[in-house]
């Protein structure tokens, strides 16, 4: 394995090793929760989310009554979503399902009315036949009439160039399970031909200097062109396309790229 796949490896696992500490960093974070629930329920089941993670939207489908399968690669994830799912009334319980297994390559040999990918899930696509893969995983398991429904940044030119060697400080966290008091801080660097960005996250403990340790995130950004022409060549036509959960017009002002796609015959 070369050095660029080491590190691709690592900044696709380290970010959910410690999936107590996802779940408090991004407890706050709801408005993508709410707008893939709505689509559920409005759709109906079943549903199959692509990097279910947690369970944080899937459970949120669940409470609307809709059937859901997630899937995920990192086997701490869902260590945390069962726990989480076994505290679940059993109502709520019924409508879950949680698979292990690579959205680039896992076939159920079934069929749902949506296919999710929420929280930059497909940002973990790092090269053309990537997407390929993931694009083919979602078609195999759309029924007729079916919708993709993903999100991942848009991509700005000002943050990309940031300076590889600043480092941004970042509030004080306290990381489970022990809650231990650490200052954290970002940089940034982004590889232009490939597009692939990395954010290296330093975790200095409070008092001890010394014991610091670091995280690793990769992510490749994609062009809202270049997006729609992934789609375009792999049998998708974009339906609806947003620049945030709340609806509003894809811009350069928004964080996002919303989208939700249907299958189209190929040629």
């Amino acid at each position: 394995m070369s050095a660029r796949d080491r590190a691709l490896s690592e900044g696709t696992q380290a970010p959910y090793r410690n999936p107590l500490y996802y779940d408090q960093t991004y407890r706050r974070r709801r408005s993508d929760v709410r707008f893939y629930a709505d689509l559920a329920e409005s759709f109906g089941g079943p549903i199959l989310e692509l990097g279910v993670g947690t369970g944080r939207v899937a459970f949120e489908v669940a409470r609307r009554g809709v059937d859901v399968v997630g899937v995920d690669l990192m086997p701490t994830m869902l260590g945390r979503a069962r726990e989480r799912l076994n505290r679940l009334p059993q109502r709520l319980r019924k409508h879950v399902e949680l698979r292990r297994g690579d959205f680039r390559r896992i076939r159920l040999r079934r069929r749902f009315r949506l296919v999710l990918a929420p929280f930059n899930a497909f940002m973990h696509l790092y090269s053309r036949r990537d997407w390929e893969r993931a694009l083919a995983t979602a078609r195999a398991h759309l029924a007729p009439r079916g919708r993709l429904a993903f999100d991942v940044l848009m991509p700005y030119a000002r943050e990309l160039a940031r300076d590889p060697d600043h480092a941004y400080r970042g509030h004080e966290v306290r990381v489970p399970p022990d809650g231990t008091r650490h200052r954290y801080s970002e940089s940034f660097s982004y590889d232009a031909v490939t597009q692939v960005q990395m954010v290296h996250s330093t975790f200095e403990r409070v008092g001890q200097p010394h014991n610091s340790w670091r995280s690793l995130l990769a992510h490749r950004h994609v062009f809202p062109a270049e997006l729609e022409a992934l789609l375009h060549y792999n049998g998708f036509s974009i339906v609806e396309r947003w620049g945030d959960f709340d609806r509003s017009p894809l811009s350069t002002e928004g964080e996002s790229q919303v989208i939700i796609a249907r299958p189209r015959r190929m040629p």
